[in-house]
């Protein structure tokens, strides 16, 4: 009989822990663009890469197709391209994409609401001139 004490396997998230695999999310969602990207794409309908720059705004071309693949290799959204003259490619949520639009959309509520806050404490730490 073997009375070594067999090893525990952790299954509880603990995003505060270092090693904690979940912090992959907090680093996905928090990147630059990816929150605007999926409200851009909240309505359900597929966008094609210019539509979605010109509702996000100032990102860059490069910046967008970057946040855009790895959000797909992440199974947020999906790419489809289709076989036409000229290419057309569209990007929508999938069903991991659209399970964050309410946590994200109360994040949008939350910043529309407390902005003029948060703006006038940044005023009042900047220094005077």
């Amino acid at each position: 009989m073997n009375d070594q004490p067999t090893a525990r396997v952790v299954t509880e998230m603990d995003v505060l822990a270092p090693d904690c695999p979940s912090r992959v999310v907090f680093g996905r969602i928090g990147e630059r663009w990816t929150m605007f990207v999926i409200l851009a794409l909240a309505d359900g309908r597929p966008l094609r890469f210019t539509d979605l720059k010109r509702r996000i705004g100032v990102v860059t071309p490069k910046v967008l197709t970057e946040t855009l693949r790895a959000l797909e290799t992440d199974g947020l959204i999906s790419r489809e391209a289709y076989r036409e003259s000229p290419p057309r490619v569209e990007y929508a949520l999938t069903e991991l994409g659209l399970s964050l639009l309410e946590p994200i959309q109360t994040m949008r509520a939350w910043a529309e609401l407390h902005v003029p806050e948060l703006l006038a404490a940044r005023e009042r730490a900047a220094p005077a001139d």
